[in-house]
């Protein structure tokens, strides 16, 4: 290995963190959201590592695909259902399963002749995020299409999707719960309604299958926490090391347009980690990090193959030295929180060029 930057994945945090959910949800069928390279840490290891899981949950096709070329066969669920009909084919041959959330679908389910394998489905509901699904009002004429449909079963049951459950003084979950369960055919039909929001704070959501996806990496989900304070474990450390180390003098601006200043004379650190490997671009000045196992703060802006490091707290630090960005023992959400982003989407942007290394443990 040449350039330092790498993200380490630990699996055993990985497993923990579905026992947690387990734990918050217990009899529940578990649907493990892997969506998006499993929230950046590789699609195929996580499912891999995730074989306890009931379900796994993918955006699209293009992602079960992978899974079924691994030779995963877990029941694979297409989260936002197909976008054409020639997913269809394919949908069965693989034995997926699919979330049916607009009219457009139900019509190419109708047209799709009832010979092969049948395909299970989710019915989505509209019950406040006003994103995907059918509104409560069509949701009964919608049950009976689907249900009569020959090339669909079983109907597993009525989905909808949480848009505020991250905020517990928040009563817009209590109102989507209510409008689900006045469009609920029958109570014998399954629900799957909770995320990991919902799993965490919200146990009337927890139905008969939770969506976990944040949570299963180690990030909480809930407004103002970290992982930790619900007892889970940080899934994927983002490291580096010092490549230069800086004599500055007070007065010397640092990084690109000199908007941070050295207060005094200084050592500046630099390591191998830029908004090119996907650390934030807009991570202000005072951004923790560490250094050798130490707090030490981003200064400067973010280059694209580089940050700078105060090192005054450090005077012994030398080239070599190891960098961590995020990971155990220094929060995600806190990162997060100082670019005014999101754990998922620190998680999501982490490029290609960065190596991902896999530990069990």
């Amino acid at each position: 290995m040449s350039r330092a930057a790498r993200a380490v994945v630990d699996l055993a945090a990985l497993r923990h963190n579905l026992q947690q959910v387990r734990h918050a949800a217990p009899r529940r069928r578990i649907i493990a959201v892997i969506k998006a390279d499993a929230y950046g840490h590789g699609l195929v290891p996580v499912a891999q590592a995730l074989d306890d899981a009931d379900v796994l949950g993918v955006a699209c096709i293009e992602e079960a695909l992978r899974l079924r070329e691994a030779g995963i066969d877990t029941p694979i669920l297409l989260l936002e259902g197909f976008f054409h009909a020639d997913e269809l084919p394919l949908i069965r041959r693989h034995q997926l399963q699919i979330v049916v959330h607009g009219e457009h679908q139900l019509a190419m389910l109708e047209s799709l002749p009832a010979q092969g394998t049948a395909i299970p489905a989710w019915l989505k509901v509209d019950t406040g995020m006003h994103r995907l699904g059918f509104s409560p009002e069509a949701l009964a004429a919608a049950w009976r299409r689907l249900d009569a449909c020959p090339a669909v079963a079983p109907v597993l049951g009525l989905m909808t999707h949480l848009a505020n459950a991250d905020d517990v003084g928040d009563g817009t979950t209590r109102q989507q719960l209510a409008r689900l369960a006045a469009v609920r055919p029958d109570p014998a039909v399954a629900v799957s309604i909770a995320n990991s929001a919902g799993i965490l704070a919200w146990p009337d959501s927890h139905g008969d299958a939770v969506r976990p996806g944040i949570m299963l990496y180690g990030a909480s989900p809930m407004l103002g926490e970290t992982g930790r304070q619900r007892g889970l474990r940080p899934v994927m450390s983002l490291h580096s090391e010092l490549i230069s180390i800086r004599h500055c003098k007070k007065g010397d601006g640092v990084g690109y347009g000199g908007s941070w200043v050295c207060p005094e004379d200084m050592p500046v650190g630099v390591a191998a980690m830029g908004y090119g490997d996907g650390y934030p671009r807009h991570a202000p000045s005072g951004t923790p990090l560490l250094v050798n196992g130490r707090r030490a703060a981003l200064i400067g802006r973010v280059s694209m193959d580089m940050i700078c490091i105060d090192l005054r707290a450090q005077p012994a630090a030398a080239v070599g030295d190891p960098v961590t960005l995020w990971g155990d023992g220094l929060p995600a959400e806190e990162i997060a929180a100082c670019a005014s982003t999101l754990a998922y989407a620190l998680f999501c942007g982490v490029t290609s060029r960065v190596e991902r290394a896999y530990i069990d443990g």
